[in-house]
């Protein structure tokens, strides 16, 4: 599977998470309001729900496919379709491990390592630091 396969993948069962859902009524302060439970398999629903302040009646693919990129350290899908291998790489090991760090950590992480050593690392180099700062430290 390509590593855009597989974010497609990722996107499909997000999607299939949050068609999962089930309108339960509950009352607040007296007044009768309908929310949504989910028995999701792939992803934490509830949260990304609120993470990203998703309109639960109407939620797309194409949205899913946003939330997706996000959480792999991308600024859109778009931007996640025309990046490098490397740094589609990166953002597997990301998604992979969305448990243990943020993206905008990682990438701060970089950032401060490539000013301290006065280098603009490659995106091979890149991967590289973050297959070893993954294996070592998460």
């Amino acid at each position: 599977m390509t590593t855009i396969e597989y974010f497609k993948l990722q996107a499909k069962n997000l999607f299939r998470d949050w068609k999962t859902k089930v309108p339960v009524k509950e009352k607040i302060a007296g007044k009768e309001i309908i929310i949504y439970e989910y028995s999701p398999k792939y992803f934490d629903i509830d949260q990304i729900v609120c993470d990203f302040d998703l309109d639960e009646d109407n939620f797309t693919l194409m949205q899913a496919q946003h939330v997706i990129a996000i959480l792999a350290g991308f600024d859109s899908w778009a931007d996640l379709l025309k990046s490098s291998e490397a740094k589609l790489e990166i953002g597997k090991i990301l998604l992979d491990n969305r448990d243990k760090i943020m993206p905008d950590d990682w990438w701060q992480f970089i950032g401060a390592s490539e000013d301290l050593s006065g280098t603009i690392f490659s995106d091979e180099t890149k991967l590289a630091l973050c297959e070893y700062w993954i294996k070592e430290y998460i």
